[in-house]
């Protein structure tokens, strides 16, 4: 070993910028050039703002009725009371690594406006785009409700695809649910880190409990303002991060939806067809009016892998 330091990227400054890629989408070859070279896509306003802030204010709805939410702003901006917050127990804050307690999540995952949102045909149409098939939707959405709790932890950096596994070329939808600018804590994405392959991790406290090790990669950090309606989405093997909120008060919504090519031989993992948490389909699709989007997955044909705990350990490395 040379003794000089080793560059240490979770520590390095977020200081780029993602590309636009909505021009892209009529030429699906550059998209697919684009999306292989970075590991990420950004859509500016690739949804339409209001669905977006339908879901919000339905999200709003269920946090006001708990008494969390501060009277004196209007619902839409998801002002907390902090003191309401604060009286949940840092254990059931901690609950999922989703940022509120198990039966506020239960009400969310309730929403059939929420497993809608994953099924927008402007979604769909971008990852026919990318993938060159048609894409199948996981059902197991998730919502990250961050409240401004004093136990709330930002999310490491890692790879979904340690959670997920099944195919690598899964990728997630990160979608804000209202806007939020870098000081809201947003997501970034350490661009092009999906060619490192999978790297070895860490325990670490926040959402999903572990942190990926990136010293000696040299890859930049980005991010941006983001607005309702943009969408970024990367590779399962895309390394990212939430950034700290500071803004005191404010609740960040936002949601992850995974996707993948529907394609012969295709694979995944049994559990990314069950929903977010310890609920059964039946009981998240009562009332609900759509049929398209229940039990979608039953006919599609996947070959099912086994979950390796291993995995996550498999490779170590000390900076």
């Amino acid at each position: 070993m040379s003794g000089l330091p080793v560059k240490d990227n979770n520590l390095s400054p977020v200081a780029g910028t993602f590309q636009d890629s909505s021009p892209l989408l009529a030429a699906p070859e550059a998209l697919r050039e684009r999306a292989e070279k970075d590991g990420l896509l950004f859509f500016k306003g690739l949804i339409p703002r209001e669905s977006v802030l339908e879901l919000r204010m339905e999200v709003i709805k269920i946090l006001e009725s708990r008494g969390l939410t501060d009277s004196r702003y209007a619902p839409i901006d998801g002002m907390a009371d902090v003191e309401a917050v604060n009286r949940i127990s840092d254990e059931d804050i901690r609950w999922n690594g989703v940022g509120v307690t198990r039966d506020i999540y239960l009400a969310i995952q309730k929403l059939e406006v929420f497993h809608a949102l994953a099924h927008h045909e402007r979604l769909l149409s971008m990852y026919r785009e990318l993938f060159g098939y048609e894409p199948f939707p996981h059902p197991r959405n998730i919502a990250r409700v961050m409240l401004p709790h004093r136990d709330t932890k930002v999310t490491p950096s890692h790879q979904d695809f340690l959670h997920i596994q099944g195919e690598t070329e899964t990728w997630t939808a990160w979608i804000p649910l209202g806007d939020v600018p870098r000081q809201i804590g947003g997501l970034a994405v350490l661009k092009g880190s999906h060619k490192a392959g999978l790297l070895g991790v860490t325990e670490a406290p926040g959402a999903g409990g572990l942190e990926t090790i990136l010293c000696g990669l040299d890859y930049e950090w980005q991010t941006i303002d983001y607005e309702a309606g943009d969408v970024l989405t990367f590779n399962s093997l895309t390394v990212h991060k939430s950034m700290p909120n500071q803004v005191p008060g404010q609740i960040r919504l936002s949601c992850d939806f995974r996707y993948q090519a529907l394609k012969p031989g295709a694979a995944i993992e049994p559990r990314s067809l069950l929903p977010h948490g310890p609920f059964a389909w039946e009981e998240l699709y009562e009332g609900w009016t759509r049929k398209e989007l229940q039990h979608y997955w039953e006919d599609a044909g996947f070959r099912y892998t086994e979950f390796d705990e291993t995995i996550r350990w498999q490779k170590e490395k000390i900076c």
